[in-house]
């Protein structure tokens, strides 16, 4: 019940394209490999390229109230042990009303990839599956291939970018004591957590991310007092379970008009 009210959400918000809109997902997104580089350490640094139409957005990896998260396989790729995605401070916009988190025109996202044999080429697949939306959502299946060169290559200023790009830890942007406290409601939890940290923007916004995939976080309701920002949520599990939380394993994104900063974990109040 909880799981088919989330997707009436998400429809009411952002409507699927149906056959008098049909149109060829190639005309709004195409999606590409930039190889990259191997560094010393014998990792490799490469990239998935996203180049949407005028117009079509895609999503952060906590997409927003009514957006629609990204998934990622890699299990037909070659001498692949793991996977880091490292994403780029994402834009908050609304649409019908709603906030969404994600990217607009051309995403650059970086992935470290750690072979399962040192010394040996990487070949990188990836089966996705995405949500672009401009004032319809349409859900995009598709799949990329490339054999990354085993030479060290040269930094592609574009993944460079895209890697200064992301949010600060909480050690650099100077974040102090980040506590949280829980609270049982009507099929759920709630979640409020206090950060003290001096204001990097306006609009500032905190997504909240758990460990736990059947888990669904509500937008939190975020406000500021002086050098302590406090944000609200409500979690609920995706089939009407008991929810349990790791609160070290909480994960705190602040957003705003300026920086972005990443916070892992918190301490009861």
């Amino acid at each position: 019940m909880f799981r088919s009210a989330l997707l009436s959400l998400a429809l009411a918000a952002f409507p699927l394209a149906g056959p008098a809109t049909a149109q060829s997902t190639d005309d709004m997104v195409s999606v590409s490999i930039l190889p990259g580089w191997r560094d010393a350490d014998g990792t490799h640094v490469a990239a998935l390229r996203f180049e949407m139409a005028e117009g079509w957005k895609t999503y952060w990896r906590a997409p927003g109230e009514a957006g629609i998260p990204p998934r990622f396989d890699w299990r037909n790729s070659d001498n692949l042990r793991a996977v880091d995605i490292l994403w780029p401070t994402p834009q908050q916009t609304t649409t019908n009303g709603m906030r969404t988190i994600g990217y607009e025109r051309d995403l650059i996202l970086p992935v470290r990839l750690t072979p399962t044999q040192a010394g040996q080429p990487i070949t990188l697949a990836a089966d996705l599956e995405i949500g672009i939306c401009n004032d319809i959502c349409v859900p995009v299946d598709t799949k990329v291939r490339l054999e990354l060169p085993l030479d060290p290559g040269h930094r592609d200023p574009r993944i460079a970018a895209a890697l200064a790009a992301r949010p600060y830890t909480a050690a650099e942007a100077g974040v102090g004591r980040v506590t949280c406290a829980v609270s049982p409601i009507e099929g759920g939890l709630r979640l409020s957590t206090e950060i003290e940290m001096k204001q990097m923007g306006q609009s500032e916004m905190v997504a909240i991310e758990t460990d736990n995939p059947e888990l669904w976080v509500a937008q939190s309701d975020t406000s500021r007092n002086g050098n302590r920002l406090n944000a609200e949520t409500e979690i609920y599990h995706v089939d009407g379970r008991g929810v349990m939380l790791n609160r070290g394993a909480l994960r705190f994104t602040v957003l705003s008009t300026g920086d972005a900063v990443d916070i892992q974990g918190c301490t009861g109040r």
